[in-house]
């Protein structure tokens, strides 16, 4: 499921940031004053979720009318001003959105209220790109993840792509670029989100290429 995205993002909050904007009437058809408690509760715990330093969260458009109530946040790998906004379409190596879509009237398709919608994109280098496998451990680090934050969930499904592009002629950029994209959706249990968004990050972190916390790395693309 995918989203019309907004050119203008709101600034970007770090995840120890309490003061972000609380959902508004974008987030709701009705206004404000109509947003349910169980909604606002799952959307405070969204920017509650605790990150790893190189990666920046912030608000960003939600999607139209797929639910009655949504709100989105972008996350990205920070290799830039931290007080940039966050893209939409990424110039460099990887950034996600995490969309949660609430019915106050349980969703027979989602087996609840609350459905987390999932995007991330992530330029690799040939090595990586090149194993066939690649689809196959992205899906497992997003299974992997979700579980050992301890995000409660059921329903999971998605899709994970890996391409190649090939630029010939006068056109900017590297001969040769390779992407792994991921669609995954989910159906989470409570209003406490922060585990969800934590994992969520955690593989925009294996797909960036990040090393683990705590251990400097060597950019695997030798920027």
């Amino acid at each position: 499921m995918t989203h019309s995205d907004s050119p203008h993002l709101a600034a970007a909050p770090t995840a120890s940031d309490s003061s972000h904007v609380a959902p508004t009437a974008v987030d709701s058809p009705t206004g404000e004053s109509a947003l349910p408690e169980e909604f606002t509760a799952a959307v405070e715990s969204m920017h509650a979720a605790r990150l790893r330093p190189e990666i920046t969260l912030g608000t960003i458009r939600p999607p139209q009318r797929p639910a009655p109530f949504s709100h989105a946040v972008g996350l990205e790998v920070a290799l830039h001003d931290e007080d940039a906004p966050i893209p939409t379409d990424s110039e460099g190596d990887a950034f996600g959105r995490l969309i949660l879509l609430y019915s106050p009237s349980t969703e027979e398709a989602w087996e609840g209220s609350m459905r987390l919608v999932a995007y991330i994109q992530a330029d690799m280098d040939d090595a990586v790109a090149s194993d066939p496998f690649l689809p196959d451990v992205a899906w497992q680090w997003l299974n992997e993840s979700l579980d050992n934050t301890g995000a409660t969930y059921t329903n999971l499904g998605g899709t994970v792509t890996s391409t190649a592009s090939v630029r010939f002629g006068e056109i900017g950029g590297p001969p040769r670029a390779y992407q792994i994209e991921m669609r995954a959706s989910w159906t989470a249990a409570g209003t406490d989100l922060s585990h969800h968004v934590e994992a969520f990050s955690q593989v925009l972190a294996y797909v960036a290429g990040l090393p683990p916390e705590g251990v400097t790395g060597i950019d695997q693309r030798q920027r």
